[in-house]
């Protein structure tokens, strides 16, 4: 299955993905479909792409950690939900057939899509302060729980959805939330990760190799003042999903 040509498609992709996450979010949006340009059958694809993308949360999440920014009181009981919930989702994931998977992907692609580019959806004047109470606190858990079988399942988007759910029902700000959400995301990440990996469908090999580039291009971007960032990133990402639907409705 792996070849030169693999790498040479998934490779500079997951770097781009990198360098577009670091900017405005969305990267998932990107690297999955990378895999799916380089001939990978849909299980495969979900999950390498899983793990490259728990090597990038890792860090982001370590740095988020250092910075002291992530409320442990909050993080413990999110991530039993989220263990919970992508552990669902991944065997979910395994059991669907290619042509159902394949299907889905017409659905999830441009939902997913939406609300990533769609950034009117967080509110601006939302308190950036913690405040733990039972809202915040059963956003936090629910939130998980839910989202986390999407990500275990198929994953991009992930990040941002659990910052809608924190802004938009727990009334947190935008760096309050992507910071809780960076504890959760790397819990599901890693747990769907390991399903895959007891279940064989990840190509360990591309896998570090594509995270290295995708890290690269993270390191890139964040090091770069784009104030027009979005407007970017927006066109690249509807080009991505625009050939991925070309391929998957044709089978090439």
């Amino acid at each position: 299955m792996l070849n030169i040509r693999t790498f040479i498609i998934v490779c500079p992709l997951l770097f781009l993905a990198g360098f577009v996450d670091s900017i405005a979010g969305g990267g998932g949006l990107i690297s999955l479909p990378a895999y799916l340009f380089a001939g990978l059958p849909i299980h495969n694809a979900i999950a390498t792409n899983k793990l490259s993308s728990t090597c990038g949360t890792a860090l982001a999440t370590a740095r988020f950690i250092q910075k002291r920014l992530i409320s442990l009181k909050l993080a413990a009981p999110s991530i039993i939900a989220a263990v919970a919930g992508a552990s669902l989702g991944a065997h979910l994931s395994l059991k669907m057939s290619e042509d159902v998977m394949r299907n889905v992907l017409f659905i999830v692609l441009p939902v997913s899509a939406f609300f990533v580019l769609n950034r009117h959806l967080f509110p601006e004047n939302a308190r950036e302060e913690l405040v733990l109470n039972r809202r915040t606190y059963l956003t936090a858990i629910g939130a998980a729980f839910v989202i986390g079988i999407y990500d275990g399942f198929y994953g991009p988007g992930t990040g941002t959805f659990l910052i809608i759910a924190f802004t938009v029902f727990a009334k947190m700000g935008v760096g309050t939330s992507n910071a809780q959400a960076k504890a959760i995301n790397l819990t599901t990440n890693i747990t769907s990760l390991i399903v895959f990996l007891r279940s064989g469908q990840v190509l360990i090999l591309l896998g570090l190799t594509a995270a290295a580039f995708n890290m690269a291009g993270n390191y890139l971007g964040s090091g770069l003042v784009m104030t027009q960032g979005t407007k970017i990133v927006r066109p690249i990402i509807l080009i991505v999903l625009t050939l991925l639907f070309v391929k998957i409705l044709f089978r090439f």
